[in-house]
């Protein structure tokens, strides 16, 4: 894979059992999403109490620290680093001790105007322990909170002030709450199960805990999760929605459904597109494990070309969109990817990956096919090409990264060494996903962002310069 990272996960359950061993299954079904740290925080009756450490969820929650703690009500977290370092100081949930009592908060999602509340806040004599937008957020809870200690009140003092993505797990005492950003850029998806609810970024969990899926929390929405029932605040007037459209190409688990649409289902619609934007004259589709899997069943279905595993994958390799120079991402590729050559020797291969940001592994990978004795290697690519920053979450923040800034799609074939390259248009993408473009937060393929961010374009200004 030689996409992007993902960003974190959250989950929230409130029930009539000890739910911490749901909530820590439930972040092992979504570590998709985020192997930096885990955490969970669960309200005792008296008090909440949290674990939460840097690495993989059996690593920062084993058995030994869970077992100590209980409660019927908690909240989990998931993480890699977009705003804030990896350590264990900013692993979530954050906790924080006010005179109406405890709070925990799990974010998803960055702040883009985070640098300037800060800021403000610094100056007015706020102290901040951490470098992550989440402990401005549960600051700015407990400011609100301090006033008239309504949480719905101070829930929304909070959305007017922060701009940008967020789904958040939030407990006060032993109320639990799920918010998520008026532009629904970050999923958060409503669980019932047998004896309460829950609320997680993926509706995967949901199914592994026996539950079923109740609907989305819709954009600008605050919920109160129970275990009888789920309380709704009505979102804010509807506007033009900007769900975040790589959770479709490759973020979310295959088997999760995310604003009622389903994700393999999705990916395979963006491979019957592929074929028809782009067709090959070849002997096999293979997919980039694991995420151009579903990509390519949807290209051989559309192309009637046999589809094939052409890579085996070391699962226990690290992950090479981090690696810090291309010598060391080009032997991380060899470690972690090695052809089947009785599939590609003597074939013309046409291989599928979710998107393309610098080029380094999609390079090796078609060298390695190659040298297996393939006698073509034609790519295709189930994203736009990548051209501007995400400010949402994901980790994509340097222009300069994108090989499609400074690259033709010929001039990035001939780099990679393909004999064909042909990208997923951003009209297939969205036909794909079956949602209108407006209500989809395309900003990395278009540069057109859903908020203002100073000095980009904002999707519904005519010029650069219309921004106030």
């Amino acid at each position: 894979m030689s996409g992007p990272r993902h960003y974190c996960g959250v989950v929230g359950i409130n029930a009539g059992h000890n739910v911490v061993a749901d909530l820590q299954k439930a972040l092992m079904i979504i570590q998709n999403r985020g192997q930096d740290s885990a955490g969970v925080s669960v309200f005792d009756g008296v008090v909440i109490n949290t674990v939460k450490d840097a690495g993989l969820v059996q690593v920062a929650l084993p058995k030994e620290r869970i077992e100590n703690i209980e409660g019927k009500v908690g909240i989990g977290h998931v993480r890699y680093a977009t705003t804030g370092g990896k350590g264990a100081q900013n692993a979530q949930p954050m906790t924080l001790t006010t005179a109406f009592g405890m709070m925990a908060l799990a974010h998803n999602g960055d702040l883009t105007n985070y640098a300037k509340l800060k800021t403000e806040y610094m100056a007015q004599g706020a102290v901040f322990l951490t470098d992550s937008d989440t402990e401005l957020i549960i600051n700015l809870l407990s400011r609100h909170m301090g006033q008239d200690q309504d949480p719905i009140k101070a829930i929304k003092a909070v959305m007017a002030e922060v701009d940008g993505a967020y789904a958040l797990a939030l407990m006060i005492n032993g109320r639990m709450f799920g918010i998520r950003d008026p532009l629904g850029i970050r999923p958060l998806v409503i669980g019932k199960l047998d004896d309460g609810y829950m609320i997680c970024s993926e509706s995967s969990a949901i199914y592994a805990l026996g539950g079923e899926i109740v609907r989305d929390v819709a954009p600008g929405e605050i919920i109160e999760v129970t275990q009888t029932e789920i309380k709704s605040y009505a979102p804010c007037n509807r506007c033009a929605y900007a769900h975040c459209f790589f959770e479709w190409v490759y973020f979310a688990r295959p088997d999760s459904i995310m604003d009622e649409r389903e994700v393999y289902e999705v990916r395979k619609n963006i491979g019957k597109v592929l074929a028809r934007e782009h067709p090959a004259d070849v002997d096999l589709v293979m997919p980039i494990p694991d995420s151009g899997r579903a990509h390519a069943i949807g290209f051989s279905i559309a192309s009637g070309i046999p589809y094939e595993e052409g890579f085996m994958k070391n699962r226990l390799a690290g992950r090479t969109f981090i690696m810090p120079d291309q010598a060391t991402r080009e032997k991380a590729v060899s470690d972690k990817m090695i052809p089947i050559r009785s599939a590609v020797n003597g074939k013309r291969i046409l291989i599928i990956d979710d998107s393309i940001v610098r080029g380094t592994t999609l390079k090796k990978l078609v060298s390695m096919l190659r040298d297996a004795g393939a006698k073509e290697v034609h790519v295709r690519v189930g994203s736009p090409p990548i051209i501007a920053p995400c400010f949402y979450g994901i980790d994509m923040k340097n222009r300069e990264q994108f090989i499609a800034n400074k690259h033709t799609v010929e001039e990035i074939r001939e780099i990679i060494g393909a004999d064909s390259l042909g990208y997923i248009s951003i009209e297939g993408v969205v036909e794909a996903i079956g949602k209108p473009a407006s209500d989809l937060c395309l900003a990395c393929v278009n540069a057109k962002y859903p908020t203002k961010i100073e000095g980009e374009e904002h999707r519904y200004q005519t010029k650069l310069t219309d921004i106030q």
